[in-house]
């Protein structure tokens, strides 16, 4: 297994619009070979920003390295810097690999 995370910084009141923007887009992850699922999270606020994360987990490294380079890649990502309004910063990319791995 292989996450993909990242942590958005959001402008407080901004949240609604954050979330609308994840929700209405178009996802073609479930059409990637390796994908396993994504979630999106809200986390705590703080004065200046609300935390989200997003966190995609893959079957393997290889698997989201692929997914990067491909056109369904391009397409998710296209027009992601037209909220600037919305972000307090710049996304911040966190890549894991499984080191241990339970289940029920």
């Amino acid at each position: 297994m292989f996450l993909a995370m990242n942590r958005f910084r959001i402008r407080p009141g901004q949240e609604d619009a954050f979330e609308a923007i994840w929700k209405n887009r178009e996802s073609r992850l479930p059409e990637v070979p390796g994908f396993v699922s994504f979630n999106l999270l809200r986390g705590p606020a703080k004065d200046d920003h609300v935390l989200y994360a997003s966190h995609t987990i893959w079957r393997d490294e290889q698997s989201f390295r692929d997914w990067t380079r491909s056109d369904a890649f391009r397409e998710a990502h296209r027009g992601a810097g037209g909220y600037g309004d919305v972000y307090a910063g710049h996304p911040e990319l966190e890549l894991f690999s499984s080191v241990q791995h339970i289940e029920p």
